[in-house]
């Protein structure tokens, strides 16, 4: 029997579950008083890892290779799915954003699968040694991109770029070809936050914490008062003030300042560690990987973990403007989680395809 690999299983493992507790302690205040259940997200959530795992373990008895002839269908699945929400009926608006799929049973969230998909697409594509691609990747990648800025979803935009490029330069793709779009980057960059209001305000707030408390800066002050609290130790499992709404999205994008205020600084450490197990692993994979093709899906879905990881934790701790980015396997919500544990479930294969 072909092994597993373990740091990575087990890590996965226990950033997943850790997450559970961590949504069930930030969620019970709100939980109950929407739904009159404490346990309302508990459940939910409890769902979909069920859902998540039973995906890794699909992916990671599913050989990899099998992708490479599936990329095209894959590729055109994420396309319509990234074009079904904009239709209405099908496509759910939420808070100003078309980001999901009503399937009636459940919502889906077709950016998540679309950074497996285009992982999959663009390493299969990349594998076969063709010449003169960069004009063709930029134009798929582009329109990739482009449906997701519709939506509108910037960070997700951000990550699938970070990702796109990574698979590019490790096909063996010239870095000057990369660094000349840095230019074209930082232009629609600057552009898309010009158009959006609210996109320019979580900039000017994150320039300038001394705006009015009410304004866009109230989100960083919980944050930072999170932290603040938390300290070295934290204040305790079960002892948080920001979790009683006081912090908006405590389950979501910013249950990483709930950790930091119950865990502290030492107990954030801890979790930033094991995802770097995560990371560490995943690149080791890529490297021993047997073919072109493993090697360059190995690094792709690496990449857009890490950088997922990376933005959140980033605008977490106001190293960057505020994004709806959420953390890899904590934070709560269906599609990012099982995407997450099924492309863990393709590295896991793919590790034991090079042993």
């Amino acid at each position: 029997m072909k092994k597993i690999d373990l740091p990575l299983f087990f890590a996965t493992i226990f950033l997943t579950f850790f997450g559970l507790f961590m949504i069930y302690d930030a969620s019970t205040f709100v939980a109950f008083r929407d739904f009159a259940d404490k346990y309302h997200y508990l459940k939910v959530q409890s769902f979909w890892i069920i859902v998540g795992f039973i995906s890794l373990g699909l992916f990671s008895i599913f050989d990899y290779r099998r992708f490479y002839n599936l990329a095209i269908p894959i590729l055109i699945i994420a396309i319509i799915f990234l074009i079904i929400v904009f239709i209405p009926g099908l496509g759910v608006n939420l808070l100003g954003a078309r980001r999901w799929i009503d399937f009636r049973l459940f919502l889906f969230q077709p950016s998540e699968f679309a950074k497996l998909a285009l992982a999959i697409y663009l390493s299969a594509w990349f594998s076969t040694k063709e010449k003169g691609r960069f004009w063709a990747f930029l134009m798929l990648t582009g329109l990739i991109l482009f449906l997701i800025l519709l939506q509108p979803d910037m960070g997700t935009a951000a990550i699938i770029l970070a990702e796109s490029m990574v698979i590019f330069f490790l096909s063996g793709g010239s870095i000057l070809y990369l660094l000349s779009l840095a230019p074209v980057v930082g232009l629609l960059t600057f552009i898309l936050i010009k158009i959006a209001p609210y996109r320019a305000n979580r900039l000017a707030t994150f320039l300038n914490f001394n705006n009015s408390p009410d304004s866009f800066s109230y989100h960083v002050r919980q944050i930072l008062i999170a932290f603040g609290s938390g300290g070295l130790t934290g204040v305790g499992i079960g002892n948080s003030l920001q979790k009683y709404a006081y912090l908006p999205e405590n389950m979501t994008d910013s249950i990483f300042a709930i950790i930091g205020e119950e865990l502290g600084f030492l107990g954030t450490t801890l979790i930033i560690l094991v995802f770097l197990v995560v990371v560490w692993r995943g690149f080791y994979i890529a490297v021993r990987a047997k073919d072109t093709f493993g090697k360059l899906l190995a690094g792709g879905i690496t990449s857009f973990l890490a950088f997922q990881i990376l933005i959140n934790l980033a605008a977490q701790t106001a190293l960057l403007p505020l994004t709806g980015i959420p953390l890899p396997f904590i934070s709560y919500g269906g599609s990012a989680l099982i995407m997450n544990l099924g492309a863990i479930g393709i590295l896991i294969n793919i590790s034991k395809q090079g042993h």
